[in-house]
């Protein structure tokens, strides 16, 4: 019986080719399923909270209870806390600059703001996942006159539920929260609510 003769050098490089591309063809879609994996993870890290937007208007008068407390640093670089405004009617306002509706609704707001300045009203932003440099060309832009705080991470929206934004709490002298309203605000919708917790109970 006669051996088998040995393979040619070319049959050897037509095999390790056939080879090669047999474990390229496993390794490429795994390569290309991990790194599809890493960036999902990361992508939904960087969003886990992140709020929807609101873009029909609801009102609604709460119980009143104390308002979760917090404090921070203004863009003005001035810390300031719930706390500290005591004694005076607080508009807490929920926003983005990413957010049409908190666009749309800025001019009002000011607006409304400068008319109850005065009357001991207080309005303060507090700005969602965020960047300090949109939140500040926002409030450059729109002339935003009042207070505004970074809450980019989400945790003081947390704190007071808010799952949709724009979304405005109420809190009256005593520091509770009294009224909210979620989505665009119309401003007499908000001279109503403030002249209602200004008269008091």
């Amino acid at each position: 019986m006669r051996d088998a003769s040995p393979a040619s050098p070319e049959g050897d490089k037509r095999g390790n080719l056939k080879r090669t591309l047999i474990i390229l063809a496993a390794l490429v879609p795994l390569a290309v399923f991990f790194g599809m994996l890493a960036w999902g993870v990361g992508w939904s890290e960087n969003r886990i909270g992140r709020p929807g937007i609101n873009t029909s208007f609801g009102d609604a008068s709460l119980d009143p209870e104390p308002a979760p407390l917090f404090e921070g640093v203004t863009l003005d670089g001035d810390s300031l806390s719930l706390a500290s405004l005591k004694g005076q009617v607080v508009v807490l306002d929920f926003w983005s600059s990413w957010c049409p509706p908190c666009r749309n609704e800025a001019p009002g707001l000011a607006e409304v703001y400068a008319e109850y300045r005065d009357e001991g009203v207080e309005f303060l932003g507090m700005a969602l996942w965020d960047t300090e440099e949109n939140v500040r060309d926002f409030v450059e832009e729109l002339d935003v006159p009042y207070p505004n705080l970074l809450d980019d991470r989400g945790s003081i929206a947390i704190d007071y539920g808010v799952v949709k934004i724009p979304e405005k709490f109420f809190i009256d002298r005593e520091g509770n929260l009294v009224r909210v309203f979620s989505g665009p605000t119309d401003p007499d919708d908000m001279r109503e609510a403030l002249d209602i917790i200004l008269e008091g109970p």
